[in-house]
């Protein structure tokens, strides 16, 4: 077969790929791209750029204040998209579906280079395609499909600055793109830091000698530092801080790690009823404890080969790595994982104690396993037949990556088919007609313009009617959970507002309000308010 047709039966394979999901996704959307608490920074920052009031917290009721708890890029992306005259609330939808499409891609073109293999290729592009875990967050207007494509963007680059047949100047800008490209990430989500100290401990044991080590890493860190700096430069003049995360510890609780063995579990076993007996053997932590384990002393060994083994005699024929091309990639990737999951750990325990293991906190782990995944199965699937018939072992491994890549795809085709059927019905999150349809919804849109409004969600008010609301008063911190020192101050101001009638009390699932606060608190907000609506569980007081 000709170099071009052989290229034909990959890059056609995938295209199609790519447009099937952005269809899909497009279809999974009815209402809207789905819509979370986190979704009113991104899409409110947008419209605060386009409406010239800089990256600004115009959802929130108050004075203007600049945003420095969520990274820039998102809302920039959706405000380039928005200069095109489309709302940053509809750009959104457009964003996730090109993403979807384009993660699709990128990662066609990881499993290529990692195997020199098309088959692995498109293998894991299908991988991708039919996780109904990545699917769902797609929809979502959040940061993680943003964050994704440049991470697998750097991931590419990264290794293609590996290649011995590159000249000096290709592996010099290439190394250049990856530190930009993980500037670029950090920039979408903070735990982007994981990723540059991924490629920095990679450089170091990936490189032969300390000159070009030093060379390499100032290349990636002239890439990704500029992007760092104007972001902490921009906090520091306009917010007087850095990220607006206070440093106190936090201790990691059951009650969280509890929610992240479930979602990864949903990961490993899509089927519920075979995960649940999986639950129930208690085998789920087995498992999980398994495959770390296995990935951390293969890491452990192969970065003692790298450290120490003499650049006079390396272990391939490349005259600048001292290990294969086709292992750098997955070596890279598991460090990752483990850099990854540190970061977040340490996030948690000493930043912001509110972050969980949700799946979309978990994404980059699934991405990175099924990376590794077709990096495993793809030798033998790809040794020729005539060969590997001459060994039992070989024909062996043959069929048991064989009959892996069929469990695993029959498994995620069932899950996808069940989650697609799903999404097509109904929006997701705020963008659903719970949200949508809502009576106490309906009633604030009819405010008059100078009516404040005190809620115990902002995101949902501003998200369904395009309102600026301000916050329910708490007696704690909701990032750090230490105690408000003006809470009683702030609910004084509160009633005072509401029993003049110059503001209404709009309570949202009031029966978790009740449980978070106290039925006596809920009382106190609401003395001497009348009801003016209450209909699915969300009520609406002030003076009539």
């Amino acid at each position: 077969m000709s170099a071009q047709k052989s290229r034909l039966t990959f890059y056609m394979p995938l295209a199609m790929l790519v447009l099937g999901a952005m269809a899909i996704l497009y279809i999974c959307t009815p209402t809207g791209v789905g819509l979370a608490n986190d979704s009113v920074a991104y899409i409110a920052g947008a419209r605060s750029i386009l409406q010239g009031t800089g990256y600004s917290d115009i959802w929130l009721d108050s004075s203007l204040e600049a945003i420095t708890h969520y990274p820039p890029l998102l809302s920039l992306t959706l405000a380039v998209i928005g200069a095109l005259g489309i709302d940053p609330l509809r750009g959104a939808r457009i964003l996730n579906i090109l993403l979807y499409g384009t993660n699709i891609g990128l990662m066609g073109l990881l499993g290529w280079r990692m195997t020199k293999s098309h088959m692995a290729g498109i293998l894991l592009a299908l991988l991708f395609l039919l996780n109904a875990s990545l699917l769902r967050i797609h929809i979502f207007a959040m940061s993680e499909p943003l964050f994704l494509f440049f991470s697998l963007l750097s991931f590419l680059f990264f290794d293609f600055s590996l290649e011995a047949r590159n000249s000096e100047l290709v592996t010099r800008y290439s190394l250049l793109l990856t530190g930009f490209l993980t500037g670029l990430a950090f920039l979408t989500r903070y735990s982007g830091l994981a990723l540059i100290a991924t490629f920095l401990v990679a450089l170091i044991l990936l490189r032969t000698n300390w000159r070009s080590r030093f060379s390499s890493l100032a290349l990636f860190l002239g890439g990704a530092v500029p992007p760092l700096a104007a972001w902490f430069i921009r906090n520091k003049l306009v917010a007087g801080n850095v990220t607006n995360r206070t440093f106190q510890y936090h201790p990691i609780t059951a009650e969280n790690i509890q929610p992240g063995i479930y979602n990864f579990s949903q990961f490993l076993m899509p089927i519920e009823t075979w995960r649940r007996g999986l639950v129930k053997a208690g085998a789920v932590e087995w498992i999980i404890l398994g495959l770390a384990l296995i990935l951390l002393v293969w890491v452990i060994i192969t970065a003692w080969k790298l450290l120490f083994q003499s650049p006079n005699h390396p272990i391939t024929q490349s005259s600048n790595l001292p290990v294969s091309l086709s292992t750098c990639l997955p070596f890279t990737i598991a460090l990752y994982i483990f850099a990854y999951l540190g970061a977040v750990l340490f996030s948690m325990s000493f930043f912001d104690a509110s972050t969980k293991f949700q799946p979309r906190i978990l994404a980059p782990i699934y991405v990175s396993l099924m990376v590794l995944f077709v990096a495993v199965v793809a030798k033998p699937l790809t040794t020729k037949f005539t060969k590997i018939s001459k060994e039992n072992l070989s024909l062996f491994l043959h069929g048991l990556a064989a009959l892996s890549v069929v469990f695993v795809l029959g498994l995620s085709t069932f899950d996808f088919r069940q989650t697609v059927l799903t999404l097509q019905e109904a929006g997701q999150g705020y963008a659903s007609w719970k949200w949508r349809d809502s009576m106490v919804m309906a009633e604030l849109k009819k405010l008059p313009s100078g009516m404040a409004i005190y809620t115990n969600s902002p995101p949902a008010i501003y998200l369904v009617t395009g309102r600026a609301s301000r916050v329910l008063p708490t007696p704690r911190d909701p990032v750090d959970n230490r105690p408000r020192g003006d809470y009683e101050q702030n609910v004084a101001q509160m009633r005072a507002d509401l029993l003049a009638g110059r503001a209404v009390l709009a309570l949202f699932d009031t029966t978790s309000i009740e449980d978070a606060l106290g039925a006596e608190n809920v009382a106190q907000f609401t003395a001497g308010l009348t009801l003016l609506e209450k209909a699915q569980g969300d009520t609406l007081y002030g003076i009539p």
